[in-house]
Protein backbone atom coordinates (compact mmCIF):
# COMPACT_ATOMS: atom_id res chain seq x y z
CA UNK A 1 0.00 0.00 0.00
CA UNK A 2 1.37 3.16 -0.95
CA UNK A 3 2.08 6.56 0.89
CA UNK A 4 -1.49 8.16 0.51
CA UNK A 5 -2.54 12.35 1.16
CA UNK A 6 -6.25 12.18 2.65
CA UNK A 7 -7.93 15.38 4.27
CA UNK A 8 -9.37 14.54 7.61
CA UNK A 9 -10.93 16.90 9.77
CA UNK A 10 -9.94 19.62 7.75
CA UNK A 11 -6.29 18.81 8.12
CA UNK A 12 -4.37 17.37 4.91
CA UNK A 13 -2.32 14.54 5.90
CA UNK A 14 -0.20 12.30 4.45
CA UNK A 15 -0.83 8.45 5.86
CA UNK A 16 2.72 6.55 4.98
CA UNK A 17 2.19 3.26 4.53
CA UNK A 18 3.71 0.46 7.22
CA UNK A 19 5.92 -0.61 4.47
CA UNK A 20 7.14 2.42 3.11
CA UNK A 21 10.71 3.01 3.46
CA UNK A 22 12.13 3.43 7.00
CA UNK A 23 12.90 6.71 8.96
CA UNK A 24 15.88 5.99 9.96
CA UNK A 25 17.53 9.92 9.87
CA UNK A 26 17.46 13.28 8.94
CA UNK A 27 18.31 11.79 5.50
CA UNK A 28 14.86 9.60 5.38
CA UNK A 29 13.32 12.11 7.24
CA UNK A 30 14.65 14.46 4.18
CA UNK A 31 14.00 11.58 1.00
CA UNK A 32 10.20 11.71 2.77
CA UNK A 33 9.73 15.56 2.80
CA UNK A 34 11.22 15.72 -0.84
CA UNK A 35 8.22 13.48 -1.83
CA UNK A 36 5.40 15.66 -0.37
CA UNK A 37 7.26 18.94 -2.40
CA UNK A 38 4.63 21.22 -3.89
CA UNK A 39 1.54 19.10 -2.15
CA UNK A 40 -0.31 21.21 0.95
CA UNK A 41 0.25 18.38 3.79
CA UNK A 42 0.05 19.65 7.13
CA UNK A 43 0.48 16.41 9.24
CA UNK A 44 3.02 13.31 8.66
CA UNK A 45 0.67 10.16 9.91
CA UNK A 46 3.82 7.70 10.45
CA UNK A 47 3.22 4.21 11.46
CA UNK A 48 5.59 3.26 14.34
CA UNK A 49 6.70 0.02 12.55
CA UNK A 50 8.43 2.55 9.65
CA UNK A 51 10.41 4.04 12.63
CA UNK A 52 13.90 2.37 13.13
CA UNK A 53 14.27 1.28 16.42
CA UNK A 54 16.59 3.88 17.49
CA UNK A 55 13.92 6.78 17.20
CA UNK A 56 12.08 4.81 20.34
CA UNK A 57 15.66 5.15 22.06
CA UNK A 58 16.03 9.07 22.96
CA UNK A 59 19.69 8.72 23.74
CA UNK A 60 20.45 7.87 20.22
CA UNK A 61 18.97 11.37 19.58
CA UNK A 62 16.79 9.80 16.04
CA UNK A 63 13.53 11.28 17.11
CA UNK A 64 14.55 14.67 17.97
CA UNK A 65 16.53 15.22 14.80
CA UNK A 66 14.10 13.53 12.29
CA UNK A 67 11.21 15.40 13.84
CA UNK A 68 13.31 18.61 13.90
CA UNK A 69 14.01 18.40 10.26
CA UNK A 70 9.83 17.68 10.05
CA UNK A 71 8.97 20.45 11.78
CA UNK A 72 12.00 22.81 9.76
CA UNK A 73 9.61 22.05 6.58
CA UNK A 74 6.50 23.04 8.16
CA UNK A 75 5.00 19.59 8.62
CA UNK A 76 3.84 17.81 11.94
CA UNK A 77 4.38 14.47 12.71
CA UNK A 78 1.81 11.85 14.38
CA UNK A 79 3.19 8.38 15.17
CA UNK A 80 0.39 5.84 15.50
CA UNK A 81 1.09 2.20 16.65
CA UNK A 82 1.70 0.40 19.98
CA UNK A 83 4.90 1.95 21.56
CA UNK A 84 3.71 0.82 25.20
CA UNK A 85 6.36 -1.84 26.10
CA UNK A 86 8.98 1.02 25.14
CA UNK A 87 7.08 3.96 27.08
CA UNK A 88 7.34 1.43 30.52
CA UNK A 89 10.65 0.77 30.21
CA UNK A 90 12.34 4.16 29.72
CA UNK A 91 10.93 7.14 32.28
CA UNK A 92 12.99 9.47 29.48
CA UNK A 93 10.56 8.21 26.40
CA UNK A 94 7.36 7.91 28.66
CA UNK A 95 7.95 11.68 29.85
CA UNK A 96 8.60 12.51 25.65
CA UNK A 97 5.36 10.58 25.16
CA UNK A 98 3.17 12.81 27.33
CA UNK A 99 4.92 15.95 27.06
CA UNK A 100 4.26 15.82 23.18
CA UNK A 101 0.65 15.01 23.33
CA UNK A 102 -0.02 17.92 25.17
CA UNK A 103 1.68 19.95 22.27
CA UNK A 104 0.54 20.70 18.63
CA UNK A 105 3.60 19.91 16.64
CA UNK A 106 4.12 15.57 17.72
CA UNK A 107 1.95 12.80 18.36
CA UNK A 108 2.09 9.86 19.63
CA UNK A 109 -1.70 7.77 19.05
CA UNK A 110 -2.13 3.79 19.56
CA UNK A 111 -4.48 4.02 16.43
CA UNK A 112 -6.24 5.85 13.69
CA UNK A 113 -9.31 6.03 15.81
CA UNK A 114 -7.12 7.56 17.72
CA UNK A 115 -5.94 10.16 15.42
CA UNK A 116 -9.15 10.89 14.19
CA UNK A 117 -10.30 11.94 17.62
CA UNK A 118 -7.57 13.95 18.65
CA UNK A 119 -7.49 15.91 14.64
CA UNK A 120 -11.24 16.13 15.30
CA UNK A 121 -10.33 18.20 18.69
CA UNK A 122 -7.66 20.14 17.09
CA UNK A 123 -10.16 21.53 14.17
Amino acid sequence: MPDVVQTRHGASVLMCAADGPPITDEQSAVDLIGTLWGQDVQWLVLPVARLSQDFLVLRTRVAGAVVQKFQQYGFRVVVVGDIAEQVAASTALRDFVYESNRGRQLWFVADEAELDARLAAAA
